[in-house]
């Protein structure tokens, strides 16, 4: 049983020492058990055993795990519960209460990764991030029946760190944390563009932070992207398959199917969007079809960063309180012409840089509202994470609640320093956001 009391002041150094080494052998006796229960419980009850076996050693009252929404705008509280009625949605005995962000201690602690505290009604409820490799799953929310001192809300933050490893691991044999984070059903096409996205929207590394979004419009507009980092590359691009629908989404797994073999065979940027452009244009089943993008590779230890555009709208980058195009090789979007050969170009990234790739539904129709510069060079202060999601906000306050085209973003803040970063219950807070949208 952990225990939430310090140490006497009085107690000599040895005495310290020995509680210092009592309370490390509890929390790796909790850790130990929480990854056990892991493994001996089903995928579906994974989440449960292990949240129950922290409750028990801090005698907690209640303990959820609440997962974010896939439209980055609530939190989902996921129980079990055989009774027919309940939260807001149900899948059988599988129940997900929807919690709107309201600008409260809760959208706080996501966004902000630090563990709020919280008294009320005689308990005090612990609400912890659920984040790996500055990716925010969600938070592990404890009620207990004592305030908690610093030593118990950090064995808190740890477990729910654990927890994120937990939940990676089991949503692969599961469709439990997929449905409980959809609040509006997914169309066939949406289904697959979901599928063509990287399993985890955020990255950070030493060198750099990497957040992606993607805006559905009501009819999916064959948007993507996605990344991969090698031991001294990251590979990132930003797709855009012509057309709406299921067609649209078909179009796009070709490009980012051939996209990402021959990224994996270790070919050029120039190889892989002349492999896109013939695979396109042999095997997609729409007359025409094509694919913009902006292929990129950044070399972690330099900043030289490679760019290949193909018919898409050019990078933005944001620099020394100015935004600018970035001036590329022009090329046909891929599929189009399968036999044209492409030219890629190059720039240097500095500390302090902002990569910002979009696609053309930040631009179209209503979007043009939007004053895409201002609204980045007014977010500079925001981790990528929160960056994304406010040009998000920005779009849909411009153009309504239904987009016409998709709107899909890639932003990467460079550092500069490759190496280890310095997180803390699976986030760097050095470069979390800190102040309000």
């Amino acid at each position: 049983m952990l225990t939430d009391h310090p140490a006497p002041a009085c107690e000599a150094f040895v005495g310290r020492d020995a509680y210092a080494r009592r309370v490390e052998h509890s929390e790796q006796a909790v850790l130990a058990g929480m990854l056990q229960s892991a493994e001996d419980f089903a995928p579906v009850e994974a989440v449960e055993a292990v949240t129950g076996v922290l409750a028990t050693a801090l005698d907690a009252l209640a303990v959820s795990l609440l997962v974010a929404d896939l439209s980055g705008r609530a939190l989902v509280r996921l129980t079990h519960h055989p009774a027919a009625d309940g939260p807001d949605r149900r899948h059988g005995e599988e129940a997900a209460e929807i919690l709107p962000f309201d600008g409260g201690p809760y959208e706080q602690a996501l966004r902000h990764q630090t563990s709020q505290v919280l008294p009320a009604d005689g308990r005090w409820t612990v609400l912890a991030p659920v984040t790996e490799r500055g990716e925010a799953m969600g938070l592990l929310e404890i009620d207990l029946p004592a305030e908690p001192d610093a030593t118990v809300v950090a064995q808190i933050a740890q477990a729910a760190h654990a927890l994120a490893f937990v939940v990676i691991a089991n949503r692969r044999h599961t469709d439990l944390f997929e449905w409980g984070q959809r609040s509006i059903p997914f169309t066939l096409s949406a289904e697959i563009q979901r599928r063509l996205l990287p399993a985890a929207f955020t990255c950070e590394s030493g060198a750099f932070t990497l957040s992606g979004w993607l805006e559905p419009a009501a009819s999916v507009g064959g948007d993507t992207f996605d990344y991969s980092l090698a031991r001294d590359l990251l590979h990132f691009s930003v797709t855009d398959a012509m057309g709406h629908g299921v067609a649209s989404a078909l179009t796009a797994t070709l490009g980012v199917g051939s996209l990402r073999n021959t990224r994996r065979r270790g070919h050029t940027l120039v190889v892989q969007a002349e492999e896109a452009n013939r695979a396109v244009a042999e095997h997609a089943n729409v007359r025409g079809a094509y694919v913009t993008a902006v292929l990129g590779r950044v070399d972690l230890g330099t900043g030289r960063c490679e760019l290949l555009n193909a018919g898409h709208i050019p990078p933005l980058l944001v620099r020394d309180g100015r935004v600018t195009e970035v001036d590329l090789p022009a090329n046909f979007p891929l599929g189009m012409f399968p036999e044209e050969p492409c030219r890629a170009g190059e720039i240097t990234l500095r500390p302090g840089d902002r990569l910002v790739v979009v696609t053309d539904g930040m631009r179209e129709r209503n979007a043009a509202d939007l004053d895409l510069s201002a609204a980045l060079l007014g977010i500079t202060g925001l981790h990528p994470r929160e960056a994304v999601r406010a040009l998000s906000d920005a779009l849909l306050a411009a153009t309504g609640p239904t987009l016409a085209d998709d709107a899909t973003l890639l932003v990467i803040d460079w550092y500069g320093t490759p190496g280890r970063r310095r997180s803390t219950g699976g986030a760097d807070t050095a470069r979390a956001s800190t102040g309000q949208r």
